[in-house]
């Protein structure tokens, strides 16, 4: 029979139990709020563009800004017809153009991807429907899930005055066939540049398959463009990575 506890070894005890409970009830309160979060990652179902560009020659460029951008590059990198999807930043300077500069709120810039594609394997128009439908929620007004502040806004920076045309007559069509229960809020701005950024952002969500961020924000997106698209989904995503080697 072992010897009783003394009042410090059943206070550490007690401490440790109370820790314990603690450190469960929060893994608890987390795993709710992922699960909640992930049930809202639902892509709505939209109709194609009624007006987009012509397929023309050669590889074309658009950037597109939907909260962070981890998951609106998988998207993309899962998408065929894309050459090529790197995270970045649009709407500042060169010099605030930084993860650091950026997270704070204080600069002009948004995470923003870079797709380069093929016209002829997939149209611009028909990146916007993914970008409506799978990549983010247009509705929510400077942030996107757990993620808040202008960084995180919903925003087109188009390279030309074509892209603009296809991007305003969209985001029109789907407001007049009342597509979301509420206002689409994502800014059309021109493209003055964009910046990659650091190497460490590039092709995350397939680099950390088992992070809860990944698990519960942007593995839904993947789903739901496979789901919703099969005619545009690829497996084997295009990376970052394979085309600097």
């Amino acid at each position: 029979m072992s010897e009783p506890l003394s009042s410090a070894a059943k206070a550490a005890a007690f401490l440790g139990d109370k820790i314990l409970a603690v450190a469960v009830v929060a893994a608890v309160a987390v795993g709710a709020y992922m699960a909640s979060s992930a049930a809202a990652e639902k892509a709505v179902q939209l109709p194609a563009p009624a007006f987009d560009l012509p397929a023309g020659d050669g590889p074309r460029t658009a950037v597109f800004a939907g909260g962070c951008f981890w998951g609106v590059q998988a998207v993309f990198q899962h998408t065929k017809g894309v050459l090529g999807a790197v995270s970045g930043y649009a709407g500042d300077t060169k010099e605030t153009a930084n993860y650091e500069a950026v997270t704070s709120g204080t600069t002009g810039h948004a995470e923003s991807v870079q797709v380069t594609y093929d016209p002829k394997q997939v149209s611009y128009g028909k990146l916007l429907q993914i970008y409506f439908s799978v990549a983010h929620d247009p509705t929510q007004l400077d942030r996107q899930g757990p993620d808040a502040g202008p960084q995180y806004r919903s925003a087109l920076f188009h390279a030309d005055e074509g892209q603009k045309q296809v991007a305003q007559r969209y985001i029109a069509q789907l407001e007049a066939a009342r597509a979301f229960p509420k206002q689409i809020v994502t800014q059309l701005a021109p493209l003055a540049a964009f910046y990659p950024a650091e190497g460490y952002h590039q092709d995350y969500a397939t680099r950390n398959p088992h992070s809860a961020y990944i698990i519960a924000f942007d593995r839904p997106k993947i789903d739901n463009l496979r789901k919703l698209m099969p005619e545009v989904f690829r497996e084997q995503p295009v990376l970052v990575a394979d085309r600097k080697s």
